[in-house]
């Protein structure tokens, strides 16, 4: 293992590409600490030591962008807008025909939905960052009752100030793509999937060292031991899948001979990813957004009733109520993506046109509804998979009282140790290039 980790850096052109991922990687944790104009930083870092915690959709945004978020930097938006962006243009795909089009166009459609994607993604930036500004402004970003530094975030409250601080934020994220095509061009691996892994990997140190601190160093080590047994599980789980046997029958084009080759189809027992775990936390800030804008006391001085049982069971998120929920729709929103990115009608047809057919089963139709067969049937283990996954945060902070950003659990165990496994992969076909050696044996 050594020796190969020493072959990688004694390969020049693999050592070079390493080196201008990490040097990427330092411009970002770096502007992720340099504040937007008029941001009061001393009063922001004032009231991050005494709640450093956001809630809802805020929390899931914070981690994603590295904690930059709360600290309203450059970079506080992080990559969230360009995720939003591109699973809406994914979606789009079903609506729109013209989407559709262009991703069976191959590469020249899909770099035009890459262009749509990046303009979404301003967009998107826009708005978040002229909301984020807005909640700033407003006190409500971190609120700690009692801490007047919560409520003056901003020093200046002027339009101006306002508009400089949203262009920034927006510029930000440009600059956040722009990172990330030059890390998918001349470093290793997907260039905006190191640049998620980065900002997850940043908030690990401190977030043990919070439990350890609050709760003591046994219950510091049984954390790290239930996040080493995570962690196997998850790389268990993502390197699953099943296998679809296909053959393709010999076709003479001329006088050569194609086809009578042996392959299969694979399908990943968790064929969604993340994406679930994000759809459904979004969805779940909704009643809490909503009850938020509907606080006004009545006349004896209480809030409404709804407003009252939407704060008691979808705000804190250790209530059986919302983990029975979060876990439904988390199983619902697998199925939908999956059945959304795999069209099994798709795959039958380009099998068909090709030759290709699956042992016992006819071409055409049959084989399309038995690959859609395989896929709900093992759809179900993945979906009762993320579901779990995506609970542990809620469970530890309802068992060992853990704080919400419990390292091991929802998205970020499952960013984390799909983006090392797929750019440990990357860096091991290329090793096997040169050296017919690589990093996994």
């Amino acid at each position: 293992m050594f020796s190969a980790i020493a072959r990688v850096f004694r390969t020049p052109d693999l050592r070079r590409k390493i080196g201008f991922t990490l040097a990427i990687i330092a411009i970002y944790r770096l502007g992720a600490h340099v504040p937007t104009p008029f941001v009061n930083f001393p009063n922001v870092q004032s009231c991050l030591g005494q709640s450093g915690t956001a809630q809802g959709l805020l929390s899931l945004v914070n981690l994603f962008s590295g904690g930059a978020l709360l600290q309203l930097s450059i970079f506080a938006l992080g990559v969230m807008p360009y995720i939003t962006a591109t699973i809406i243009v994914q979606l789009l795909r079903v609506v729109i025909p013209h989407f559709e089009t262009l991703y069976k166009e191959g590469q020249s459609g899909q770099a035009k939905l890459t262009q749509y994607t990046r303009y979404l993604t301003i967009a998107l930036a826009l708005l978040q960052s002229t909301t984020l500004v807005t909640v700033a402004r407003s006190g409500q970003l971190i609120p700690v009752a009692g801490v007047p530094e919560c409520e003056q975030l901003l020093t200046s409250e002027a339009w101006y100030a306002q508009l400089l601080m949203i262009i920034t934020m927006t510029a930000g994220t440009g600059l956040i793509m722009w990172f990330a095509e030059l890390v998918t061009e001349r470093g290793v691996g997907n260039g905006m999937s190191i640049l998620i892994f980065t900002s997850i990997a940043a908030t690990f140190p401190a977030a043990l060292w919070s439990i350890a601190i609050a709760r003591g160093f046994e219950i510091f080590l049984l954390v790290l031991a239930v996040g080493i047994a995570v962690v196997a599980l998850v790389v268990f789980v993502e390197q699953s899948q099943r296998r679809i046997p296909v053959q393709y029958a010999k076709r003479m084009v001329g006088r050569r001979t194609y086809g009578g080759t042996n392959t299969y189809i694979p399908i990943k027992v968790n064929m969604a990813g993340v994406v679930p775990v994000i759809f459904a936390s979004s969805l779940l800030y909704i009643p809490a957004l909503v009850a938020q804008f509907n606080q006004t006391p009545d006349a004896d001085g209480n809030v409404p009733g709804w407003v009252a049982w939407i704060q008691q069971y979808f705000t804190t998120g250790d209530s059986p109520f919302y983990m029975a929920v979060y876990f439904l729709l988390i199983i619902g929103f697998t199925y939908f993506y999956v059945a959304i990115t795999f069209n099994p009608v798709d795959v039958a047809d380009n099998m068909k046109k090709y030759g290709g057919f699956i042992p016992g089963i006819r071409a055409g139709r049959p084989t399309a509804e038995y690959l859609d067969y395989v896929l709900t049937r093992i759809t179900a283990p993945g979906s009762i998979y993320l579901g779990l996954i995506a609970l542990l945060p809620l469970i530890a902070l309802a068992t060992v009282g853990a704080n919400q950003n419990f390292p091991f659990g929802g998205a970020s165990i499952l960013i984390i140790v799909g983006v090392g496994l797929e750019t440990v992969k990357q860096i091991d076909a290329q090793l096997q290039q040169r050296h017919y050696e690589g990093l996994l044996r």
